[in-house]
């Protein structure tokens, strides 16, 4: 599985998500991208998208596109660090064209 990391999140993640092949928006490039441009731009290349901003599902489009996305409650690595487990698990149960929520509580898919 490809995942790319959105920029405000913290390169520890990519060790985390090992063994699974991750990378970074500013390594894969797209560092400055508009959420719209930037998913249309890792749509078919990445598998899924990781970000912590809890707006994109509002002010994007989601229907139709192939790409999973994946909502962090935060940023912030020591929080990161306890959600761990659920990380990964919503990670390794993340089905194409799905919208996940990891939440300080409970990880939970929404429907589109």
């Amino acid at each position: 599985m490809t995942i790319i990391l959105d920029e405000s999140l913290p390169h520890g993640l990519c060790h985390i998500l090992e063994p699974h092949q991750v990378t970074t928006v500013q390594k894969a490039g797209y560092a400055g991208m508009k959420n719209g441009a930037l998913l249309a731009a890792i749509e078919g290349v990445f598998d899924i998208f990781i970000t912590a901003d809890k707006n994109i599902r509002y002010q994007q489009n989601l229907a139709g596109r192939q790409i999973s996305i994946i909502e962090l409650p935060t940023n912030r690595w020591p929080l990161l660090l306890l959600l761990q487990p659920k990380i990964i698990a919503t990670v390794d149960r993340c089905k194409p064209s799905t919208y996940e929520v990891v939440s300080a509580a409970y990880s939970t898919q929404i429907p589109q």
